[in-house]
């Protein structure tokens, strides 16, 4: 994504339509646009004849970019699970490992980067009807992978709005559970979790679309991108006036729950009751 961004400012800058960017590579106005959304691998010869067009002549410019592009071809850690995931998921895999600042609402399901491993056995099992209990496990492990990024020293910010919905949908025994709501409120104490608990007392509310997750990077020249997911497939959201309503619903989401100190409260109420 980081170099396909750069690629699209040198090629508007020099006023290159995306049709003649493609003509030079000997490739589609469509292949062009998916290089500039990252959602391609690249050749190296490819880079290079995109920016000689662009008049990038000065050495250390070009061998950056082509470094960049040598980098985006190397496998993520993620890849070894492909065969346990749906097509389109390795892609939010390596947008959520990258990002700086995570902001969710969930309303099925506890969060993935939230979830204890009892709770996401019981989840994936359920999601996966049918599948051995090998690529269960293999889900799983998956799954706990993604949340090391959390605890890491620099890891990134998540902002998180659970409905009580999730809250009180059982996946698993009641066991399970009492763990689960006991991880959140243990894990909502770091410093850079922020959890909040949208309350079935509140009525409607802007979350009315479904689950939906903001990822936001520290790279300039990387727009954020709203992950919508679906039964079939997921949409990858990163025009400006898109990732703007989304924002604006879960500021809202935020503005109209209990603050994190407030929720944790209701946590441990729900704890109590379990």
């Amino acid at each position: 994504m980081l170099l396909g961004s750069q690629l699209r400012r040198l090629r508007e800058a020099r006023g290159i339509t995306r049709e003649a960017a493609g003509y030079s590579i000997r490739a589609s106005e469509s292949k062009i646009s998916r290089m500039e959304l990252g959602r391609v691998s690249f050749k190296t010869r490819d880079v290079e004849d995109l920016l000689t067009l662009y008049g990038i002549t000065d050495e250390q410019e070009r061998n950056s970019l082509l470094s960049l592009a040598r980098e985006a071809n190397v496998a993520g850690w993620w890849h070894s699970y492909s065969d346990v995931l749906p097509s389109w998921f390795p892609t939010y895999v390596g947008l959520e490992g990258a990002a700086s600042l995570i902001r969710a609402y969930e309303v099925q399901f506890i969060h993935g980067l939230l979830q204890t491993e009892a709770y996401a056995r019981a989840v994936v099992r359920r999601g996966m009807k049918g599948a051995s209990e090998a690529d269960v496990e293999k889900r799983v492990a998956l799954r706990l992978e993604r949340q090391k990024y959390l605890a890491d020293h620099g890891g990134p910010e998540f902002h998180v709005v659970l409905d009580e919905a999730s809250l009180r949908r059982p996946y698993g025994d009641r066991e399970v559970m009492r763990g689960q709501l006991q991880h959140l409120i243990e894990i909502s104490e770091r410093p850079n979790i922020r959890l909040q608990v949208m309350p079935f007392g509140f009525g409607g509310h802007s979350g009315e679309s479904g689950a939906f997750t903001i990822l936001s990077f520290t790279e300039s020249d990387l727009t954020d991108v709203v992950y919508l997911e679906q039964l079939t497939s997921a949409l990858y959201l990163d025009k400006r006036e898109d990732v703007t309503q989304y924002e604006k619903a879960l500021k809202e989401l935020q503005q109209d729950s209990p603050g994190p100190d407030e929720s944790r409260d209701l946590l441990r109420g729900l704890l109590q009751l379990s």
